[in-house]
């Protein structure tokens, strides 16, 4: 499971807001620059708030660890074996098309890795429905709720 700590910024019935900042790992990626989902210090994110957590309360969010593998089999795993189960249809095709092995292989891989990116991306809807692919509050950390400060009249 996949844990990370964020602080609320808005709530909504059911749905909080909540605000995670860049960790340092992020620095030393090497797809920092093609990934702008960390353009910035933070990003914010919608997820379920089943503890009612309210604004400025620190929070614990959670992805279950088999959603965020099937996702990750979809995005990585599903796009490169459509590259090559395409390449390898072009390969065997392509003297049937009166073209070289090569330009088929090409020509079929790309086709096929786009259309699997066109059906993913069509997925894409349906999974940022499904509740069990939606991050969720998980702990409520620390209250926004400030504790009344003892005076020092005497």
């Amino acid at each position: 499971m996949l844990k990370e700590e964020g602080t609320v910024q808005k709530v909504f019935p059911g749905r909080a807001i909540i605000k995670f900042q860049r960790h340092a790992a992020c620095e030393n990626c090497d797809s920092r620059g093609a990934c702008d989902i960390f353009e910035g210090k933070e990003i914010e994110v919608e997820v379920i708030n089943d503890l009612e957590a309210k604004e400025g309360d620190r929070v614990e969010v959670s992805v279950p660890g088999r959603s965020l593998l099937k996702l990750s089999l979809l995005v990585y795993f599903i796009p490169v074996l459509a590259l090559v189960a395409g390449a390898c249809i072009g390969n065997l095709g392509a003297p049937a098309l009166g073209i070289s092995p090569g330009l088929g292989s090409i020509v079929t891989g790309g086709v096929s890795m786009g259309v699997t990116f066109f059906v993913l991306k069509k997925m894409d809807r349906f999974a940022g429905s499904s509740e069990a692919y939606t991050p969720r509050v998980t702990r409520i950390l620390s209250n926004s709720a400030r504790l009344p400060q003892a005076s020092d009249s005497r």
